[in-house]
């Protein structure tokens, strides 16, 4: 049984973690939050911590954020886009345990780091940003570091806010796969 209570978007996104592990979730129903839900997370994240476990798309992150700015020490776990996506459709209640028991156990929470280890340097120099297939080797650093995928703007904060360490860094990008292997890989 997990501490920390998750924090889901809907009912087949428990389902789906019930199926992986024994976890307390709490349903936000989307980003219509009620003040009963909003309450109940209150008291999860006092007493026992929250996990904020929200689909990788863009409406995901926005509960995410608006969800991170009420609990800025709530802890994060994400499943990459491409174990979250099946019958064309994009979510929790898509991934397979193994993915979601994967996305557990990177869960990161956030550090208040006043040097910032990474910079916008750090992403154009390893072809993050700016340049053909970026979005897929961020997408792709970003699971194997267990940030989730981002935009360039947002990859770089979870890479400083996260923890993330520059060996670990390098090690992450370092491990991606040529360029020609990624141009195969979209197909």
């Amino acid at each position: 049984m997990l501490k920390e209570v998750l924090v889901v978007e809907g009912k087949m996104d428990v389902a789906a973690i019930n199926k992986a592990v024994e976890a307390d979730c709490i349903v936000t129903g989307g980003f219509g939050l009620n003040t009963r839900t909003i309450n109940d997370i209150r008291c999860a994240y006092k007493k026992r911590g929250i996990i904020i476990m929200t689909d990788p798309d863009a409406a995901g992150e926005r509960i995410r954020r608006w969800l991170t700015r009420r609990f800025p020490a709530a802890k994060h776990a994400f499943i990459p886009q491409k174990e979250a996506t099946a019958h064309n459709d994009i979510g929790v209640e898509q991934a397979s345990a193994e993915s979601i028991r994967k996305a557990l156990a990177k869960i990161h929470a956030p550090k208040y780091n006043f040097n910032k280890e990474f910079s916008a340097a750090d992403l154009l120099r390893n072809r993050l940003s700016g340049g053909m297939n970026a979005s897929n080797r961020r997408a792709i650093v970003g699971a194997e570091l267990g940030i989730g995928y981002a935009n360039a703007k947002i990859f770089l904060q979870r890479l400083n806010t996260y923890g993330v360490t520059r060996a670990e860094f390098e090690q992450s990008v370092h491990d991606l796969p040529e360029e020609k292997e990624m141009g195969e890989e979209q197909k």
